[in-house]
């Protein structure tokens, strides 16, 4: 594993800080202008907790703007290490806790996962987590179980790399499912409770995998 530099940390600070700063202040302003009488204290503090969320969510896709994570591998020491170790610190401090908490209602959650960068086609939900989902695309009409985990990245010793992961519509993954970096799902799919499929899979239109590692054992009946 990569260690996290001085300087990744500093920049991560200073955007973080921008963020707290953003985030409270719009919290007193609007307190200042809306009369809250006895609730004002709560209101000022989850104002600013969600206000804060909101600008690191922006800050966040700022930065990522201006300077995009690539998919593939990630040489050491260049300027796309640079970046994931900032994008990893935000997302590792600020998101992953909200991500995996399970108090966060699922409609919700796509909401949060696409702020935060998925490709989410219409009626498509997780109640899994969803890893990195700048590299995660969807179609429509698809879920992912409980505790199901998508998971984009590779982290092998030094080897550090994304390789997106596609599925298309009417697509299942079952509870507890794991799907590791570079797989395609096609339509009609299923993953089977517990299975785990390995990176770069291809699970054709229709296809049920399951077992660990995953193989196919059937087609649905679509």
């Amino acid at each position: 594993m990569r260690r996290i530099k001085p300087g990744q940390i500093a920049v991560f600070v200073l955007l973080l800080t921008l963020s707290l700063g953003t985030g409270i202040a719009t919290a007193l302003m609007l307190a200042a202008t809306i009369p809250l009488g006895n609730y004002r204290e709560i209101a000022v503090v989850g104002g600013a907790v969600f206000f804060i969320y909101l600008s690191a969510l922006l800050v966040f896709r700022l930065f990522l703007a201006v300077f995009p994570l690539r998919a593939g591998e990630i040489p050491e020491d260049s300027q796309q290490e640079f970046v994931y170790h900032v994008y990893l610190l935000f997302y590792l401090i600020l998101f992953y806790p909200i991500l995996r908490s399970g108090f966060v209602p699922v409609p919700i959650m796509r909401l949060v996962y696409l702020a935060l960068g998925a490709k989410l086609g219409d009626n498509t939900y997780s109640s899994g987590i969803i890893l990195d989902p700048q590299f995660v695309e969807i179609g429509s009409n698809s879920i992912i179980g409980q505790y199901a985990l998508l998971v984009p990245h590779v982290i092998e010793g030094k080897k550090l790399a994304h390789y997106p992961i596609r599925m298309g519509d009417n697509v299942t993954i079952g509870a507890g499912a794991t799907v590791l970096s570079g797989v395609t799902i096609g339509n009609d799919a299923i993953v089977s409770t517990g299975a785990v499929v390995t990176k770069g899979s291809r699970i054709g239109d229709g296809e049920i995998w399951g077992g660990v590692p995953a193989k196919p054992i059937g087609r649905s009946a679509r």
